[in-house]
Formats: structure tokens, C-alpha cells, sequence
């Protein structure tokens, strides 16, 4: 079982702070307003629902890109 390391409640400045490899990840799917300072306390799940993206896949993306970085 691979670790979980953000949820849909994660927010996206403890993404970027916490795994700062992981922005690219976010910054390839679209998501290019990491640096905006309210998109540092808003959810995962709140930032895909803006981008119209389903949060599971992302989350899925992110865990798995995440344990690797890790590893």
C-alpha cells in the first residue's frame, strides 16, 4: 500500500512547502497559480474543482510522485 501523503483536504501551500518537486507535478496539469498568495490556503480539492479537474487523480498523481521523491 503506497503512503498517503495529501489529501483532498491538503492545502496547496503545504504541498508546495512540504514537496517543493511536487509544484512541477501540479504546474504540468494546469495548475499555474501556485505562487498566488490565495492559492496557499486553499484545498486540493477546492484548487481542482476551480481547474475543473476531478481531485482523485491528482491526489493519485501527487501520493505517487510524492513516494518516489521519497524513496
Amino acid at each position: 500500500m503506497e503512503n498517503t501523503y495529501v489529501n483532498e483536504s491538503t492545502l496547496i501551500g503545504e504541498i508546495v512547502n512540504n514537496y517543493p518537486d511536487a509544484a512541477e507535478l501540479l504546474m504540468e496539469m494546469g495548475m499555474h497559480c501556485l505562487g498566488c498568495p490565495a492559492s496557499q490556503a486553499e484545498s486540493l480539492a477546492d484548487a481542482c474543482a476551480v481547474h475543473g479537474m476531478d481531485a482523485q487523480p491528482v491526489i493519485d498523481r501527487l501520493n505517487h510522485k510524492i513516494a518516489a521523491m521519497e524513496a
